[in-house]
């Protein structure tokens, strides 16, 4: 896979991010759940940056940038704030594989980069209830092929 390659493939998974936090967000209280409301704005907010900076990054590799989808499944029903925080979680999951095919495919600044994005998006897990991981993204590196 080229950078090139890699750089569309995470924007792509920001586009739908981004799309999906904006969901979450919206089916969230803010007076009931404080903690979740906030953790998914912080998500919002740091994910639309990455994609913006995804948009540059590809944009300086001489390619054009994928436009987003109009419309993402939503991947579980969003009834209650467990709910929510799953899919907040798999949201999350799915940007450190991403990330993680990123730093495989970059370097120098790219990896870099990448790598501090697949960090980003392992702690935010842990705010969703996700359980830490030697190899956060990288299904094939993890011990029990998790």
């Amino acid at each position: 896979m080229t950078l090139l390659d890699a750089l569309q493939t995470t924007l792509t998974a920001e586009h739908a991010t981004v799309y999906l936090y904006g969901v979450l967000g919206a089916q969230t209280s803010q007076s009931r759940e404080p903690a979740l409301y906030d953790a998914l704005l912080q998500g919002y907010r740091r994910h639309r940056s990455r994609r913006d900076q995804l948009t540059g990054y590809v944009t300086e590799a001489g390619g054009e940038p994928v436009a987003a989808a109009p419309a993402y499944e939503l991947p579980s029903p969003l009834a209650d704030a467990e709910q929510v925080r799953r899919t907040a979680l798999g949201v999350e999951q799915a940007c450190a594989s991403a990330y993680s095919s990123l730093v495989a495919n970059s370097v120098r600044a790219h990896r870099r980069w990448a790598i501090t994005a697949l960090t980003d998006a392992a702690v935010r897990q842990l705010a969703f209830g996700g359980v830490p991981q030697p190899f956060p993204g990288a299904v094939d590196l993890a011990p029990d092929g998790s």
